[in-house]
């Protein structure tokens, strides 16, 4: 386990949040490094080796944070969850930041979040504790078995937990019309665009 005070950063950026729940929303994101999940489809590979990037203190991640001047932070990866966020959550929300984080839910639970995204994957099993506090569950559709993957899932999670499927990038034209069939029928599922992939921002 990293040191809690130092964390590795593939990148961190000002943007928009491109999908789910909170699409459309101006964010501040920190993209950790490291990952051992190793979904097949990742668009950001880059970030699973976490000696690969640079470690940085709580102190920078935040000032990079509060300078952006953005009101929300998402904490993504990579699988941030490798690492004690305790620290740097407290941190965030010192400074007035409201926290969003999306985890696999393969590690355990760690720091203090505004909103949970779940999304969990085939290659390592989310720990139920996660299906008990997610706001969110996002589910990553390649093909039709995924659909019924993804029902799986959703009859763990809580009550207010909001179900979201999300066409697979390499594959999302005939994913989104999967989605869009499936969702026609179980009304309690909605589709996740990845929108900052059509209008060009990362």
């Amino acid at each position: 386990m990293h040191n809690e005070l130092h964390i590795p950063i593939m990148e961190m950026f000002y943007s928009i949040q491109g999908e789910g729940f909170h699409v459309g929303r101006p964010a501040f994101f920190i993209r950790l490094g490291g990952c051992d999940v190793g979904c097949s489809w990742c668009d950001v590979k880059d970030s699973w080796e976490a000696s690969d990037h640079p470690s940085l203190s709580i102190a920078e991640i935040v000032e990079a944070c509060v300078s952006s001047g953005a009101g929300y932070c998402v904490i993504t990866g990579g699988e941030p969850m490798m690492y004690n966020l305790g620290s740097l959550t407290s941190a965030l929300k010192s400074a007035g930041i409201y926290l969003m984080l999306e985890t696999s839910g393969a590690h355990p639970l760690s720091g203090s979040w505004d909103w949970i995204c779940l999304s969990p994957k085939k290659f390592k099993a989310a720990r139920e504790e996660y299906y008990e506090v997610a706001d969110e569950l996002k589910v990553i559709v390649y093909n039709k078995h995924d659909l019924g993957w993804a029902e799986e899932h959703a009859a763990k999670v809580n009550s207010k937990c909001a179900l979201y499927m999300q066409p697979e990038w390499s594959k999302v034209e005939t994913s989104t019309a999967m989605i869009l069939n499936f969702i026609r029928e179980n009304t309690e599922w909605r589709i996740s665009v990845q929108s900052h992939k059509y209008i060009g921002v990362p």
